[in-house]
Order: C-alpha cells, then structure tokens, then sequence
C-alpha cells in the first residue's frame, strides 16, 4: 500500500488535520454577552486577582503546547519548522482522540536553545503541558532540563516517550526468553536524543550493563570528540570500556536497541549475539534489520517503528496517558518515577505474552487509562 500517496490526498483534502471547535454556542445576545463582552470581563477579573483561577474559567489546564523547530523530524532529519508541522499537527490529534487533550502544534523559527526555552517560557499563561518534539540533540538537551521549574509538565517525547515504551517491551520481552533485565548486556545503535533518553531510564529501572554506539564507535569514558551529553552518558555506561563499531559491539549481546539508521545490520550480527537475543529495530522509516533476518539470525523477539509489522514500539503509547495523568493532578513536572511507573503499567496490559505481542496495540483503548492512573498515582 502507497502509504505516502494516501498520506498527501488525506492531508490536500483537509488541508491539515486539526481545527477548533467552540465549547459553547454563540447564536444569541446572551450567548455573545456571556462569553464574550460584557460578561467576559468579570472573568478576567477574577484570573486577575488570582491567576490560579485560569485553570478553573479557562481551558488551559488541558491543553498543551506541542512545540518544535523541526531540527530533528522523524528519520528526515532537519527540514525546517513549515515542513514539520503535519508531524506536530499528528502530535495533536493523538493527544485529542486517545487522551480528550487539546493541543496545539507550534512549529518555530528558532534554533537556538535560548530562544526555544525563552519561547516556552512565554507560554505558561496559555498551556497546562509542554511536549517538546524533534528537537535535535544536544541542544535538546539543554531546553528541556533549563525548563523543568516552570510549574507544569514539559517533556521531551523523543527521549522520554520512546523511553517508556522501549521499557515496557523490554520488560515482558525478558520474561518471554526468562531473562532478568537488570542483568541483560544492552547495546544501543545510535546516542542521540532517544537513545540517551532510553538508556538513562534503563539505568534508573536498575540495568546495568549498557553500551551505547555512535558512528564513531563505541561511547567510552576518554574517547576524543564526545559531545558533555555524551561524556555524562560514558560515565554511566560501558563498565567494561569496549571499544569498536556496532559490528564488535553486539557480540554476546542479551538486547539491540536500535536508533539510527535503516538497513545497518545483517543476520549474521544478528547470530553473533547471545542466546534468544532481543532486537528492536526502531529506525523509521526502515528498521536497522527487517524482522525476517533478524529471526534467520536466531532472534527470538524482534520489534520495530512500524504499523504494518508485529510489536510497533511507537511513542503514541505513552505520551498521551502520561499527560493526561500530569494534568488530572496539577503535577509540576514528569519525574522518573512516572515514568518507569507508566512503563509498568503499559508491560502489564499484555497479559498474553508472545513473540508478536510484547506491547500493547498502539490504538488499545486500556493504554490512556492505566498509563494515567500509573502516572497520577506515583506523583508526589
């Protein structure tokens, strides 16, 4: 199926995919002078001598911003805010059909991390929640922990959702081969936003053999040319100091997490790693290695980004639930209790566990609700 072809028709047909549709109606004098003037003006009043109150008389307590500069699209890489605004306005409807979140897509031109973060800042009298989006690495970095004090939930999706997802399938993928996760050797192709993020959360879950991998090779405390973001993660990760490419690196390896780049491994690789290997292979649009040679090389469970194949570790299971939980309690930040605490809870829908089934079904009605109630429950 031309998945492209009906993408653009669907798109020109609606010219876009969101709109606002108004709460209340304005068909009469009264309907014009109770939610417009006069009677508006007593509101904002009140917000006025309380802004608290904007969460009471206004929407703003669930919306979010869906921010982005189009830095880092999907695997298209950076193509601008204008071209990254059917992704962003895709963010949106996700939020408002799986979650009743109302979320409003705003594509910048800026690129510098100052200015994002000064943007955002500017926001909070408007949105509840702040998801930031396809912003590159590592300036990703900075804009998201420089705005972690604003008073509501900012969350970095490329790092946190895949986070949460990549867990929860690594949670019921080391039951099904009778793993300990905590014990299983985890080699990461790739070491940007995702994958740092994803290890990161790996390691508070208690995971403690981890290497991340970039094109240049193994991520080792003392390599030349490694990005801060990169020398913190170093100091975390590759006890052992393994040096190489991919290709050495995934030698006796329990998990391969893939975030990079399509086509880079072959089933021989595959074979070179230890007993009943995990391969999820998340490079869009293609994956690091399709499943069928990753199963010819001996994999026992294999997942990747897409729709059309078993196992679709996608972001749309986690970011919805996780603001829709932070907004139904007012909580300030995603902390990463939540967010191991919505992994969790996404691992335990899948009461069935099987090679085609380590994660729920992207469109799983329970996922928004047990994801919510995991997160409200673990704030503090």
């Amino acid at each position: 199926m031309d998945y492209v072809k009906l993408a653009l028709e669907l798109h020109a047909k609606n010219r876009g995919k969101i709109s606002m549709n108004s709460k209340v109606p304005v068909s009469s004098d009264l309907d014009l002078s109770t939610a417009y003037t006069p009677g508006v003006a007593g509101v904002c009043l009140e917000i006025a001598k309380d802004p608290a109150l904007a969460n009471k008389y206004t929407n703003r307590s669930n919306m979010v911003a869906v921010v982005s500069d189009g830095s880092a699209v999907l695997g298209l890489g950076d193509i601008g805010p204008a071209a990254a605004m059917p992704v962003m306005e895709g963010k949106a409807i996700l939020f408002r059909e799986l979650a009743g979140i109302d979320a409003w897509p705003l594509c910048i031109s800026s690129t510098g991390p100052d200015e994002i973060i000064s943007f955002v800042k500017n926001l909070t009298p408007s949105f509840g929640g702040v998801l930031l989006e396809d912003i590159s690495a590592p300036k990703c970095f900075q804009i998201e922990a420089d705005l972690q004090d604003l008073g509501i939930p900012v969350f970095h999706d490329d790092q946190h959702g895949t986070a949460i997802v990549v867990l929860a399938a690594l949670l019921n993928s080391s039951k099904l081969v009778g793993k300990k996760l905590s014990e299983c050797k985890v080699v990461f192709s790739g070491a940007g936003a995702s994958a740092i993020g994803t290890a990161e959360l790996l390691i508070e879950f208690g995971v403690e053999d981890i290497i991340l991998v970039d094109t240049k090779g193994a991520i080792v405390t003392g390599r030349n040319n490694l990005t801060p973001v990169k020398e913190q993660i170093a100091s975390k990760t590759n006890k052992l100091k393994l040096e190489g490419s991919i290709f050495d690196v995934i030698k006796n390896a329990d998990i391969f997490v893939g975030l990079s780049t399509s086509n880079l491994l072959s089933s021989g690789n595959i074979q070179s790693m230890a007993n009943d290997p995990v391969v999820l292979a998340l490079a869009n649009p293609d994956p690091e290695i399709l499943p069928e040679d990753a199963f010819i090389g001996g994999a026992s469970i294999v997942g990747t980004g897409r729709s059309d194949l078993p196992n679709q570790i996608n972001n749309v299971l986690a970011f919805p639930g996780v603001f829709r939980g932070a907004l139904d309690i007012g909580a300030s930040k995603i902390t990463s209790e939540m967010k191991i605490s919505a992994a969790l809870a996404l691992s335990d829908l899948v009461t069935e566990i099987s090679k085609d089934k380590i994660i729920p079904h992207s469109l799983d009605p329970r996922v928004v609700p047990a994801i919510a109630r995991a997160v409200s429950d673990s704030w503090h």
